[in-house]
């Protein structure tokens, strides 16, 4: 059985950051996500999705997400219920996110222009097989060297054969 997806889409507001009463990190958000065609009228509908991030994923997502950043969701859809207060029984369906991309820079939301980013932050979970057993948070570069590693522009890269998988 499989229940993963992953979406891109934009933040329809600033993340909320909160703690449970043991002190773990949750933060919620909702993801705008366009439909592949177009309504009646003639305009683009959207889904809007409720994700979910936990622990130091949910803490790097309340830091660096604003409203209207393009941003890509991987995780899994969970459906949970509970009792509302006029005891009426409540079903809840959202995505339970393991790995956010952030997919522009502050910059271009902010109408800067600056040069495209893109981040990539994981959450690990209990039943995760990561030796290191916890939070697989990266950068897709190094942080200590900001350099683009595609800037060759199309150059050839030299590669002895010994390096290559195949």
């Amino acid at each position: 059985m499989l229940n993963r997806v992953i979406l891109i889409g934009r933040l329809t507001k600033d993340p909320e950051l909160r703690y449970t009463p043991s002190g773990v990190a949750v933060t919620q958000f909702t993801l705008a996500v366009d439909r592949p065609f177009t309504g009646q009228g003639g305009e683009r509908e959207a889904d809007f999705i409720p994700v979910v991030t936990w622990r130091q994923l949910a803490e790097t997502c309340a830091n660096y997400l604003r409203k209207g950043r393009l941003t890509a969701v991987e995780g899994r859809i969970q459906v949970r219920n509970y009792e509302n207060n006029e005891g009426k029984r409540v079903y809840v369906t959202e995505v339970i996110a393991d790995n956010v991309r952030f997919l522009e820079s502050n910059r271009e939301t902010s109408g800067g222009g600056g040069t495209r980013e893109e981040s990539s932050f994981s959450g690990g979970s209990s039943s995760s097989s990561n030796s290191s057993g916890g939070n697989r948070g990266n950068n897709n570069y190094s942080r200590n060297n900001n350099q683009d590693p595609f800037s060759d522009e199309g150059k050839p890269i030299d590669i002895s054969d010994d390096d290559l998988p195949f």
